[in-house]
């Protein structure tokens, strides 16, 4: 039998996921990886000067086989995970790893890269063919092309250490959540949870033959007990099984410790950047961000939080007044913030998660997004049925233009499942790029963990979850609504890491605009619209404890940056020294000393944020003020159709603050974050 991940792209361009098994994938692995090595040991002994057809497109092609066969694989490995999906995954990515170092310490191909920009056809070249050749000239020298050979040994040593060590992290993180569960057989213990988790949660117990209602450490679970539930002892337990997760405390405490981990890691990574001459991590981080420096980072973050913190200071006391005032509340734990921030924003704002829930039905706010991005950008976006799919609950869906061509497909899988890992993201399955007279359109992963449909009604949103929505598919529409021709600068590639969560964050705005949110939220039995009170509650809601959740973040941009920062060889990682300290200095409320956040932080330690978490607010700051051009427009058509050609379209063909000029006209400052924050009047 044909293995399906090594099917013709030509006459399959997407990945055949009825057929894909795990046993298919490290044999796919082996045979791309000795055909890649063949054509490039070819490529690279021919005498002649390279050109842009010699050099670089055969290299994107090599690039974009790997793509085709990884890209599922690691997919599956994320949304499908079992045992033999852990088992395929952790057999292919060091093979995977040790050849990517090979192309990135090649000194063949890198002096056909010097020779390339060395030549006249260089000066000739259009902006994104040079941006790709910087890039790559940039990212062989931060991969230690000049090492010593030893050293490129080392290199290649810590580099494989890390990819083990930080997919370790995250699976511990995984089997963690999914070994804890508390089965509730009185419900009186869940009073104050909606009628949807409870169904779910029953439906969870029944699914393993139990009778009761199963609590779980998946968000949708976490977040119902978590915001809603009144038994205080009920929600003191799973939010100590929630923030000790992976680690040497709570309930599991040894079970998937990530202590061990998290400390090589960061000692990999210190060893890493050492090599390559910088102080520590976060330099080399930072040298492929829009900031200059850690100091940079530092200072910015400082900055808003010293607007911030006394706002959130005084948003905790006054929660803290409530609660006593309201139930006689002693003192203010972290188990009780969400539950009684939600009661105070009833109470103060008039407005509820729970009450707005039945509005935001999954179906209704994906047309109201779909609308919106239509009438923004002149596209139009319908379903694509018929392509395979990993789960059922999964939609497929294709972006076309004014002229109802085809352009971009992506995969929609919203609903949590237990064998997916937890949050949200988006990724890219194809990436676009032209071969000759063949232009490949790009395709996209839009993944969320939602509370699924359960008594036959539809997944019903908080407006929290609508955000979410908005904000994937907004790194989706920055991969497929890129015009650049050039795989490597194409989409999300080749921008700024600092940058990328712009075209997100900027959709997360429309979440709070009138005449949007009228479009599409509506009750979803009554198909009443939510009524304008309840909107400009909504919009109220969006500076309500704006700053605690401003510190917060901060807080984790700060400990990031300082953990790679000031990481000394001598006296380990200093986790828990680094993030006390950074909660005496910001933080409104201290968690209790059990609380191991780190130990959990998939972000930094298993994803592409270490030394870089600071990118959410940093790029915040950018899309706030890309929104404030559309408010100043009044949301003029023009401002829609500047966005698009300027920010989305050039994808990484430019550096992200001559795109962000090229759109606004000047370079960003923070004044409409912090408008839209409410901390415009904090001290500056």
């Amino acid at each position: 039998m044909q293995n399906p991940l090594l099917a013709d792209p030509i006459g399959n361009p997407l990945p055949a996921f009825d057929q894909i098994r795990p046993e298919h994938a490290e044999a796919a692995i082996d045979d791309v990886l000795s055909r890649n090595r063949s054509e490039l040991e070819a490529l690279l002994s021919r005498a002649e000067t390279p050109t842009w057809e010699s050099l670089v497109e055969p290299l994107e092609e090599l690039g974009d086989r790997i793509q085709r066969i990884w890209g599922p694989v690691s997919h599956l490995f994320s949304v499908a995970n079992s045992p033999e999906w852990r088992k395929a995954y952790n057999a292919c990515l060091p093979k995977l790893t040790a050849y990517s170092i090979e192309l990135s310490q090649s000194e063949p191909l890198f002096r056909a890269y010097e020779a390339l920009a060395a030549s006249p056809e260089f000066e000739r070249f259009s902006t994104p063919r040079k941006k790709v050749i910087t890039d790559a000239l940039r990212d062989f020298r931060l991969s230690g092309i000049g090492l010593p050979d030893e050293q490129k040994a080392r290199y290649k040593e810590l580099s494989l250490k890390l990819s083990e060590l930080q997919t370790k992290f995250e699976e511990n993180l995984m089997d963690a959540i999914q070994a804890w569960s508390r089965l509730v057989t009185d419900e009186a213990e869940l009073a104050g949870m909606h009628d949807a988790a409870r169904q779910a949660a029953r439906e969870k117990a029944q699914a393993k033959d139990q009778d009761g209602w199963l609590l779980t450490l998946d968000f949708p679970s976490f977040d119902a007990v978590i915001t809603y539930v009144d038994n205080r002892e009920l929600r003191r337990e799973i939010y100590t099984a929630y923030v000790t997760r992976a680690s040497d405390q709570g309930p599991q405490a040894g079970q998937f410790d990530n202590s061990e981990l998290i400390e090589q890691i960061l000692a990999l990574r210190h060893e890493l950047a050492r090599m390559l001459d910088f102080a520590n991590y976060a330099e080399l981080s930072l040298a492929t961000k829009m900031a200059e420096s850690p100091q940079e980072v530092e200072d910015f973050l400082a900055d808003l939080a010293r607007r911030a913190r006394p706002r959130a200071i005084a948003e905790i006391d006054e929660l803290r007044r409530y609660a006593s005032e309201r139930d006689g509340l002693d003192e203010l734990m972290p188990w009780d913030l969400a539950y009684y921030s939600e009661k105070l924003s009833t109470d103060k704002l008039g407005l509820s998660e729970e009450a707005l829930r039945p509005y935001f039905p999954m179906p209704g706010v994906l047309r109201g997004m779909f609308a919106l991005v239509e009438r923004l950008y002149g596209i139009r976006i319908e379903a694509a049925p018929g392509i395979a799919t990993w789960h059922e609950d999964v939609t497929t869906w294709a972006l076309k233009d004014d002229q109802g061509a085809e352009f971009g497909l992506f995969y929609l899988d919203p609903y949590a499942r237990p064998e997916k890992r937890s949050g949200a993201w988006m990724d890219e399955c194809v990436n676009r790029r032209r071969k000759s007279q063949i232009l490949q359109q790009p395709a996209a992963y839009l993944v969320c963990n939602f509370a699924p449909p359960v008594g036959g009604r539809p997944a019903l949103l908080t407006h929290d979850e609508v955000l979410t929505l908005f904000h994937e598919f907004g790194h989706g529409l920055h991969h497929l609504m890129t015009q650049v021709d050039e795989g490597s600068v194409s989409g999300i590639r080749g921008v700024a890491w600092d940058a990328v969560e712009l075209p997100s964050q900027f959709m997360e705005n429309w979440c709070f605009d009138p005449p949007t949110l009228r479009s599409f939220a509506r009750h979803w039995e009554s198909g009443e619209p939510l009524p304008d009170e309840q909107i400009e509650k909504l919009r109220a809601s969006r500076t309500f404890q704006a700053a605690m959740a401003t510190v917060r973040q901060l807080e984790f941009g700060l400990f990031d940056l300082r953990l790679h920062r000031d990481f000394d060889p001598a006296k380990g990682a200093r986790v828990l020294e680094t993030i006390d300290r950074v909660r005496d200095e910001v933080a409104a409320l201290k968690p209790p000393a059990f609380n191991r956040m780190p130990w959990s932080f998939s972000h930094i330690f298993a994803g592409g944020y270490a030394a870089g978490y600071y990118s959410y607010k940093w790029a915040e700051v950018l899309s706030a003020d890309a929104f404030a051009a559309f408010e100043e427009s009044g949301f003029s058509p023009e401002t829609g159709t500047r966005f698009r050609d300027t920010v989305l379209a050039q994808g990484g063909s430019k550096e992200a603050m001559e795109l962000f000029i090229e759109f606004r006209g000047r370079k960003p400052n923070v004044d409409a974050l912090l408008r839209h924050s409410g901390l415009v009047d904090a001290a500056a």
